[in-house]
């Protein structure tokens, strides 16, 4: 069943709204308080926009800047060609046959069994069952 269904209900719940919008004006404080921190905050909102705005144009002088510099740099780079670094290459070990298993092995990658056949435990606190 609905909660309002007859117009009687209706008219109520209409009188009830209007009696409360009132009775909601008449308790209010007036707009002197309100307005004067709308104010307030509409000056301070300008000053954080204008401060936003020079920073802005910072931004875009440092950005025009780092590309004069980048066009400076890859000029030179131009003229005076780096010779790549020589790189030392170490010879690949096939742990598997050359049998230095444990040598090639990361120290941090321990087996989970120990030698003689039981299992670790978590941070080798004690053996797991």
């Amino acid at each position: 069943m609905p909660l309002f269904s007859t117009p009687t209900q209706f008219a109520a719940l209409a009188l009830v709204f209007v009696a409360g919008w009132l009775f909601g004006l008449a308790s209010h404080p007036g707009g002197k308080k309100w307005k004067a921190r709308y104010l307030a905050e509409r000056d301070a909102h300008a000053s954080v926009k204008k401060d936003g705005d020079v920073r802005a144009a910072a931004a875009e002088k440092r950005a025009v800047e780092a590309e004069r510099e980048n066009a400076r740099l890859v000029k030179a780079a131009e003229a005076a060609p780096v010779a790549a670094p020589v790189v030392e290459q170490r010879p690949v070990v096939d742990a598997a046959r050359s049998g230095a298993l444990s040598s090639a092995r990361p120290a941090y990658a321990r087996p989970a069994y120990n030698a003689d056949g039981t299992k670790r435990g978590w941070f080798d606190f004690e053996p797991r069952r």
